[in-house]
């Protein structure tokens, strides 16, 4: 489970097991830069998760694939859909049978799965927060 909590800034300190993450908006925004927005947060998210999928997918399959670089980017998002490009580049050159393959891997890691599947979030508003 991750937790936020925000104070009167636009700034929110989060921690997602034993881990710390900060979000902030930028100056034009009102805020004061301190960590990537929620929208660079997400596509980290997506980024993260190719690039550890890939890596778990390559070490199962003994292949050496060189660095794995992967770039996320929101280019439009509405109410009826959002579009994400996302680019991969391996460090080595690979056939294109493994790219082929490695591609269909990518495809399938689990923030993939989620930002292309339905998504419902429920939400509850508790009146104190000490409770």
């Amino acid at each position: 489970m991750t937790q936020g909590i925000g104070q009167q800034s636009l700034h929110a300190d989060m921690n997602a097991g034993r881990h710390s993450l900060v979000s902030g908006l930028s100056p034009k925004l009102g805020g004061l830069d301190e960590g990537p927005d929620p929208h660079a947060l997400l596509e980290a998210s997506l980024v993260a998760c190719t690039i550890l999928t890939l890596q778990l997918y390559a070490n199962h399959k003994q292949w050496d694939l060189g660095s794995i670089t992967v770039d996320a980017h929101i280019e439009s998002e509405t109410k009826e859909g959002t579009r994400l490009l996302r680019t991969i580049r391996f460090g080595k050159e690979l056939p294109s049978k493994q790219v082929e393959r490695l591609t269909e891997i990518a495809n399938k890691c689990p923030i993939h799965n989620l930002l292309v599947g339905k998504v419902d979030i429920t939400t509850s508003v508790l009146l104190d927060a000490r409770k």
